[in-house]
């Protein structure tokens, strides 16, 4: 959906644009926080977008202006979003373009009536976003959704070159206790990672970042020459936790130009073949509502053994 018809946006002489829209919560669009009722109303847009129009104080609940995007819901509430100003300002809002359903192959790791779990390759984005014209996870189990009767619902990320198991929630009520669990804390998650130097033999590493706390453990499972491939316990989820808390104990991920040794990278790539950063969500589990225990696994993926085939 084009953000600007999804907001019935008319230009005026002037060249002001004015958008606006408005929705109630209800069963199938209610969520807890206003920042995730908004990704579901929003869905074509990046979720940084969503808080600049948060930030900006375009969106009222009730009435009333809320910024704070942890703002609790209630079914019932009703939401309003509205912009009114120069077009290049809203340009900046990024855009994301419609979800359209594709077939593509789909490694099922785990599937019942409630959830569906994928074993993700490196390289293919979760969600479209600004630029990214290629076909993206959503929409291959969208596809599969249409042939199996559900819509769905991612409930977490994983970042485009990470590798491994990713959830989706067949139906509103199960993406709401998925995401739940993943906002308290209830889901385990487990990653393989290769860094460069040697780390203690186990360690945690704890971080303030604006008003939430970081938190990983990791256990180094073995040592090369230059490298040692760690198994690390995810407590929190925040964007690029993982590779930005080692890189700043310094420890950088093998492959990680953003935040790692680009020089060191090179030469790894020279090496070994590596193309991406070396990083896999390997494990989740959880135990849902319904006393279901739940433990999803991935095998770290042929390029990922390949490059560990060439530092034995």
């Amino acid at each position: 959906m084009n953000f600007l018809r999804g907001l019935n946006a008319p230009f005026n002489l002037s060249g002001v644009i004015s958008i606006e829209k408005e929705f109630k919560v209800t069963k199938e669009n209610f969520y807890e926080r206003l920042d995730r009722v908004l990704r579901k109303e929003l869905s074509d847009l990046k979720l940084s977008s969503i808080y600049k129009l948060l930030r900006r104080g375009n969106v009222r609940v009730n009435g009333n202006k809320i910024r704070d995007g942890s703002w609790k819901m209630e079914i019932g509430d009703k939401v309003q979003v509205v912009f009114s100003g120069d077009p290049s300002k809203l340009k900046r809002l990024e855009e994301s373009r419609e979800l359209t359903p594709k077939h593509i192959p789909l490694d099922i790791l785990f599937e019942d009536d409630l959830i569906v779990a994928v074993d993700k390759p490196s390289g293919i984005s979760v969600h479209p976003g600004k630029g990214i014209q290629i076909i993206t996870l959503v929409e291959g189990l969208m596809a599969y959704g249409n042939s199996k009767g559900f819509v769905p619902r991612p409930v977490h990320r994983l970042d485009k070159h990470t590798s491994g198991v990713i959830l989706f929630a067949k139906s509103p009520e199960a993406a709401r206790e998925l995401s739940k669990l993943f906002r308290e804390r209830g889901v385990e998650k487990g990653y393989f990672t290769l860094v460069k130097g040697f780390p203690e033999k186990r360690g945690k590493l704890v971080s303030q970042r604006e008003k939430f706390v970081e938190s990983l453990a990791f256990t180094v499972e073995k040592s090369y020459a230059t490298t040692s491939l760690l198994w690390i316990d995810l407590f929190t989820g925040k964007k690029h936790q993982i590779r930005r808390q080692l890189s700043e104990a310094g420890y950088p991920v093998v492959g990680d130009d953003v935040y790692g040794d680009r020089l060191f990278n090179r030469d790894f790539k020279k090496e070994t073949g590596l193309r991406r950063y070396f990083l896999h969500c390997s494990r989740l589990s959880f135990a849902r509502n319904d006393g279901k225990e739940i433990e999803i696994i991935s095998e770290l993926p042929g390029d990922l053994k390949r490059v560990l085939g060439c530092l034995e």
